[in-house]
């Protein structure tokens, strides 16, 4: 799974500086399956509270430790 699966995006669509916010998907659902999406890829476990600092996708994949 990835970030567009979770947002329910055809896959390719994101491409880093899109808000969050702007994004219908995006809720707490989309935001623990983000964290585990994260633990399970790439190791990291994040806290709901590092990324309500996140505005954009960038930012969800620099915290998440994603090579863009």
């Amino acid at each position: 799974m990835a970030l567009d699966e979770i947002l329910e995006l055809p896959p390719g669509t994101l491409q880093g500086p899109e808000k969050l916010e702007g994004f219908a998907h995006w809720d707490s659902t989309a935001v623990i399956s983000f964290m585990a999406l994260a633990d399970s890829n790439n190791g990291v476990r994040l806290a709901p509270r590092e990324m309500s600092s996140c505005e954009t996708v960038d930012d969800l994949l620099r915290l998440a430790k994603v090579d863009a």
